[in-house]
């Protein structure tokens, strides 16, 4: 008994062929070469980290000591270590393509992926109001 006719596998295989060529265009076409990681505390922007330093370097920012960063040298940066209950922000993962966000929302801390050249009005921002800022802090 055959499952499959020699014209099924034809269509399958040029399907599969045909995705995997738009994937490789579509991660072509979106790669930025230059990108900068835009490290906020509570909506304010405190750090500005370029990633294409190639450079391997952990850090914290001086509002949350506890929660550490990690930059790596294929342009991309991770959260490593925080003391929230959760690890959302943990385990996100790298980040490396401009649009990427994590948020270590206990800590106040986000992390955004933005293009290192200048941004129109059509890029994604982030605005975090007064009143999530006064819930964040427990206020």
């Amino acid at each position: 008994m055959k499952y499959f006719k020699r014209t099924d596998l034809i269509i399958i295989t040029c399907i599969l062929i045909l995705s995997m060529a738009i994937m490789g265009i579509y991660s072509f076409l979106s790669a930025e070469d230059r990108v900068i990681a835009e490290i906020y505390y509570y909506s304010d922007l405190v750090e500005k980290v370029d990633l294409n330093l190639g450079e391997n370097k952990t850090f914290s920012i001086p509002q949350e000591e506890d929660v550490i960063l990690q930059i790596y040298p294929d342009s991309s940066i991770a959260f490593i270590k925080s003391d929230c209950a959760d690890k959302v922000c943990i385990h996100t993962g790298k980040l490396n393509k401009t649009g990427q966000f994590a948020a270590c929302l206990p800590n106040g801390i986000v992390v955004k992926i933005v293009p290192k050249e200048e941004r129109d009005e059509d890029d994604m921002d982030l605005i975090i109001s007064q009143e999530m800022r006064k819930g964040l802090h427990g206020q």
